[in-house]
């Protein structure tokens, strides 16, 4: 029976009407092989003792300043020992408890596994499916009309993933999975919903940013001209789901 080792890292930072959520969705998993490592970035709001709370079910807590997002994610990445790795970031959950061990019976060894999302709001209600639906089939030419899947709803194998690049502040989790889906040679589709993802978040905060970064990022991959008529469509594809929904669930 296929059993691999899956790490789950939350990165967090005062965030403590969120973060029990999350951990529960995590610890609450049925599938047992699982590492659960938990950044905080020295919160000081409470969020830390909801952590201590449980701190003899997680593998590993580190609390201590970072220079930001992704730093707190490398710093993760650097202490995994899983054969597989996903964040579940602080406000994001596992669709279900039974969320992991689906994945993993979907197929034997693949390099990257993904599936849908579910947006939810700050009271954990649901606003239904991600406007960006996940592709049936996908390579690392999949993310040319915008980031097709959430990054709470990719497992990748550790051996295909580096550190995320610092120069980005915003996407690099884009950038991240591009490079991990460039070395895969085979990627599944589980065909179910696996997360359920906050709305909000910096890359909201800070868009004109976040946009810029994903530019880029799509420039670096795909080239300029290709990028530059893919926005075109972005665009389109973004206000016709606002007509008709009154909303962007990004």
């Amino acid at each position: 029976m296929f059993n691999p080792k899956l790490t789950v890292i939350t990165i967090v930072y005062n965030n403590v009407r969120d973060i029990e959520r999350t951990m529960l969705s995590v610890l609450g998993q049925t599938y047992a092989n699982i590492e659960y490592i938990i950044i905080d970035g020295l919160s000081n709001d409470g969020t830390l003792e909801v952590i201590n709370k449980y701190g003899d079910r997680i593998s590993k807590i580190i609390s201590e300043k970072d220079k930001g997002i992704y730093d707190a994610m490398n710093k993760g990445l650097a202490i995994a020992t899983g054969d597989y790795i996903i964040f579940m970031n602080s406000g994001d959950e596992f669709y279900d408890a039974g969320t992991v061990a689906a994945v993993f019976a979907a197929a034997n060894d693949a390099d990257i596994y993904y599936g849908e999302t579910e947006m939810i709001d700050d009271a954990g209600q649901s606003l239904g499916q991600r406007r960006h639906k996940a592709p049936a089939k996908f390579t690392w030419r999949g993310f040319k009309y915008g980031m097709s899947i959430s990054h709470q709803a990719i497992y990748i194998k550790r051996a295909l993933t580096e550190p995320y690049d610092s120069k980005y502040q915003l996407s690099a989790d884009i950038e991240w999975i591009i490079r991990a889906a460039k070395k895969a040679k085979t990627i599944v589709n589980v065909n179910r919903y696996v997360a359920k993802y906050l709305v909000g978040g910096m890359s909201k905060k800070k868009h004109r940013q976040s946009l810029e970064e994903r530019f880029d990022i799509m420039k670096r991959y795909y080239g300029l001209i290709p990028t530059v008529f893919n926005h075109f469509v972005i665009a389109f594809n973004l206000g016709w789901y606002w007509l008709k929904n009154r909303r962007t669930n990004d």
